[in-house]
């Protein structure tokens, strides 16, 4: 018996989707995440959902690791580490970009470096930057820092000039080291970012060699865990990109790690959009501690290749030169701190204010009963009859006197009843929440009005249709399990390589003889990759692309290349128009990277599909729910496991299920359609 489980660990829940083969069946649940030891909440969620391990052929795990680490989660310090660069440019980290986050803030100060001064080395040698040694190694440096740092440092970091052209002296200096030290991790920068501009290959660099020990050891815990349990399966791992891949290239390259939790959910939406035909699609995640939003457009989500982790956000926008940057494709996000657990509170200038701290899993909202005292939007929509007596399947029970306790403080503050402050609440998360939705559709150059809104997680489906009548979307979709949906995404993600080689060259001095050699030698060893993680050839697919830019500009824009370098600059000059409202087509074009996409097909559940047969359902209860437009208002309940393709609901509602609630307010409508999909319209 074959058996495939997603697991998600997220700030506040644990989410656990599981798929047998045989049967075709889909189990899921929530736990509470353990966030000093995630991996025993993962486990008690494989328990609680009663399979043996032992039947399980493939674990497929997202985590936040990387980011909480970059963020200064306690319980995950960073190693000590030492960069070796060439003489002159030990300073590079420090100098970085010129880019104020704060264009005003007279008193910023840049993020620390992530190796401090007394640990960063340069030492003699030097390649060109047309890949030929203008000076040789000084191996005696090398050496003589190695004996020094060896037993004091875990991590020695290797990024010399031109290295992605020709990395001879990395190579010569990672033998050394390991010659001199055995057991130390060598990161070198050719190995992990083989691109142009020494700043952000060598952040890239170091983001890898210091994540690189505690993933591995986050991934042997975990695999020991489940193999002391009677798992003999695979364990695999979500990438940024959108795509999975074997732990053990996790812990080769852990910065391609960093946001694997956020990328499931939008996987799962791209998954859903072409399956119900949908061309465009915005997600909205809103789990117990942030909101994302991402886009998705002819099936396929946005992607960026280069991002900054542990950097500042404002309204869901990366601040640029905050954070440290880390060259990998990643699903573009926009993440605000507006979750289930985000907490109220008031400003010194008497302001109501949510966010951006959140009570996360531990102690949690005060409505859950487990010490937490601070008001939060779960306990808003809770005291608002919003949400249910139980959640997570019962196995959480709520409070509200503790919950109206909570928002008392705010109230005595203000002034307001406790129902009027609660409303405000959800209305300020509402508005915060939107601004991530407009980031990602309007500020990308897309209408909202021509999309539709995939609404998941936990409490995402409760803020739904408000946010969609906010920003003007045409409908909400809530798919199946959505308060698990990006657990589900894990089980529709197909393995992905993403390889690069730097070429920078003008595209007229390019043959298509050069880039055929260069895009050969990437298939061939992700091709080999995907075969030793057990994709079969027939289901490999790969895609060819290149980063061009024209002469003197500093960023580059990815185009597809189908054989012809002549057809790749015209794309290169329309997406340049399209991006920028100009295209200089007189001015050389520069091909700086050849990169492929290689994608390993795996096979998908097939999830449930029935003709739609119109009706009318019969609420399972009533209940008095408040909206801002009625007031308190007898509202019917309905239980979502019951509801059948063609059930018709108007609002004021509410649906009811384990995972997740769902909101719908009045003038709205929801119809239930022949994927088991709930699509809510406005009247």
């Amino acid at each position: 018996m074959a058996r495939r489980i997603g697991i998600d660990i997220g700030g506040t829940f644990t989410d656990v989707v599981g798929f047998d083969d045989e049967s075709g069946e889909l189990h899921h649940l929530k736990v509470l995440t353990t966030p000093r030891e995630p991996w025993r909440g993962l486990l008690e969620a494989i328990t609680r959902l009663g399979w043996s391990l032992d039947s399980v052929e493939i674990v497929v795990h997202a985590s936040t690791l990387g980011t909480n680490t970059f963020l200064g989660q306690v319980g995950l310090e960073l190693p000590t580490a030492v960069l070796l660069t060439n003489n002159g440019f030990r300073d590079v980290l420090e100098i970085g970009r010129q880019n104020r986050p704060e264009l005003y803030n007279l008193f910023f100060e840049r993020p620390r470096p992530l190796i401090p001064r007394s640990r960063r080395f340069g030492v003699r040698g030097r390649i060109g930057s047309d890949g030929r040694e203008l000076e040789p190694l000084d191996g005696d440096a090398v050496r003589r820092i190695a004996r020094e740092w060896c037993g004091r440092a875990e991590v020695f970091v290797v990024s010399f000039l031109h290295s992605y052209r020709n990395p001879l002296h990395e190579l010569k200096a990672k033998e050394i080291i390991l010659r001199e030290c055995p057991k130390a991790i060598v990161v070198t920068s050719s190995e992990v970012d083989p691109q142009p501009k020494e700043y952000e290959r060598t952040s890239t660099a170091v983001v890898n060699g210091l994540l690189k020990p505690l993933l591995s050891r986050y991934i042997e815990v975990v695999l020991n865990e489940l193999r002391k349990n009677g798992f003999r399966g695979k364990l695999l791992v979500m990438q940024s990109s959108g795509g999975v891949a074997d732990s053990s290239e996790a812990t080769r390259y852990p910065a391609a790690f960093i946001e694997s939790g956020p990328a499931a959910g939008a996987v799962a939406v791209a998954y859903f959009s072409r399956l119900m035909g949908v061309d465009k699609a915005l997600g909205f995640d809103m789990g117990g501690t942030t909101a994302k939003a991402s886009t998705v457009v002819n099936g396929e989500p946005l992607i960026v290749h280069e991002y900054e982790v542990g950097g500042k956000v404002h309204m869901g926008r990366l601040l640029r030169g905050s954070g440290y940057p880390v060259r990998y494709p990643y699903i573009d996000l926009a993440e605000v701190s507006a979750g289930g657990g985000t907490i109220a509170w008031i400003d010194p200038g008497g302001a109501l204010r949510v966010g951006p701290v959140s009570a996360g899993a531990d102690p949690g909202p005060a409505c859950y009963g487990r010490g937490g005292t601070e008001p939060t939007i779960t306990d808003a929509n809770y005291v608002l009859g919003r949400l249910p007596g139980k959640l997570a399947g019962g196995r959480l029970q709520l409070n509200k006197s503790l919950a109206e306790k909570a928002l008392s403080k705010i109230a005595d503050k203000l002034g307001l009843s406790i129902v009027e402050v609660a409303a405000s609440i959800i209305k300020i998360a509402n508005t915060i929440m939107a601004r991530a939705l407009r980031l990602v559709s309007i500020e990308r150059g897309f209408d909202p009005r021509e999309f539709s809104m995939y609404a998941f997680g936990g409490a995402g489906p409760l803020h739904a249709a408000l946010l969609a009548s906010e920003i003007g979307v045409k409908e909400v979709i809530v798919p199946p399990l959505p308060g698990v949906f990006s657990a589900l995404g894990l089980l529709v993600t197909d393995y992905r390589h993403d390889l690069y080689t730097a070429i920078v060259k003008r595209a007229d001095e390019l043959s298509g003889h050069d880039l055929e050699e260069a895009f050969s030698k990437l298939e061939d060893e992700a091709t080999k990759m995907l075969l030793s993680e057990g994709v079969k050839e027939e289901n490999i697919h790969v895609t060819r692309l290149l980063d061009m830019r024209y002469l003197g500009q500093a960023y580059e824009l990815t185009v597809p290349y189908r054989g012809s370098i002549e057809e790749a600059v015209e794309s290169f000059h329309e997406k340049h128009k399209a991006r920028y409202g100009y295209d200089l087509r007189g001015e050389p074009v520069v091909v700086v990277n050849a990169r492929i996409v290689a994608v390993g097909f795996i096979p998908k559940p097939q999830l449930p599909r029935s003709k739609p047969s119109p009706y009318k359902p019969e609420p399972e209860k009533k209940r008095l729910v408040f909206f801002e437009e009625t007031g308190w208002t007898t509202t019917p309940v309905y239980w979502r496991p019951k509801l059948k393709p063609g059930a018709r609901i108007q609002g004021p509602a509410i649906v009811e299920s384990d995972d997740s609630t769902i909101l719908i307010p009045p003038s709205f409508e929801a119809y239930v359609d022949e994927f088991h999909s709930l699509r809510i319209t406005r009247l």
